[in-house]
């Protein structure tokens, strides 16, 4: 991947090139929510929204739908529909299924992709390395879709049931849990090598240790997030 391309998705908010109105929609309004600009809790107005993005009802429902599908909105019917809310609970239940289906993703991966998406990936991990941020150790945010480290790895294991529900049904809701929870952490210059360090395991198409790393590497990361929890009275 070429810097120029990292550098298109990077200015663009959204993975996918969206083809009809109603796709256009569903990710301006999943992006808003992911990024908490229309807050966690908060209920949706179909008449507000519709006259906001300048769609129709119907197009608009249609937008819900996949956003409901995604776990970012709950609908009831004659009651309507409200943003997910992020609680802890829900954070750590999907930390344990993300150690779990990405550990298996990631010895997929190790067998699956081929070594241009290795080349691909290990662009990305260089671009996330020159990130000040992740330098001074602050904070590691990567952007969705292609520019994500798990997402890629998710999409190399070549499996599609594992991709429809990691890449698809619970994408947005846990980048939604880490714009909600926050991204600085200690764990910014760790985290990173960690992701380093199973990119390695992957080239060398050992399977068992990049599952082992994957596994590790997230439950690393749900540990130090009850650590933080726990310090500001949450759990």
């Amino acid at each position: 991947m070429t810097q120029e391309s990292i550098q298109s998705l990077v200015n663009n908010p959204t993975k996918t090139q969206a083809v009809t109105t109603a796709d256009k929609v569903f990710e301006q309004i999943q992006y808003a929510i992911v990024e908490g600009h229309i807050a966690a809790g908060s209920k949706i107005s179909e008449p507000e929204l519709a006259k906001q993005y300048q769609v129709s009802r119907s197009t608009l429902r249609e937008a819900l739908n996949r956003l409901e599908k995604c776990h970012l909105i709950h609908r009831k019917a004659n009651v309507g529909s409200r943003v997910v809310e992020c609680t802890v609970q829900g954070l750590l239940e999907i930390y344990l299924v993300r150690e779990a289906l990405e550990g298996m993703a990631c010895r997929l991966a190790a067998a699956s992709m081929t070594d241009q998406e290795i080349s691909d990936l290990q662009d990305v991990l260089t671009t996330h390395g020159n990130s000040q941020s992740v330098q001074q150790g602050v904070a590691y945010y990567q952007e969705e879709g292609d520019l994500d480290f798990h997402y890629r790895v998710i999409q190399g294991s070549h499996n599609q049931q594992l991709i429809n529900i990691l890449c698809g049904e619970l994408y947005h809701l846990v980048r939604m849990y880490r714009c909600q929870f926050g991204m600085n952490s200690p764990r910014a210059s760790r985290a990173f090598i960690e992701h380093q360090a199973i990119l390695t395991a992957i080239a060398d198409r050992d399977g068992e240790l990049a599952e082992m790393l994957m596994r590790r590497h997230i439950a690393a990361s749900r540990k130090n997030i009850e650590n933080k929890l726990q310090l500001e009275g949450k759990l």
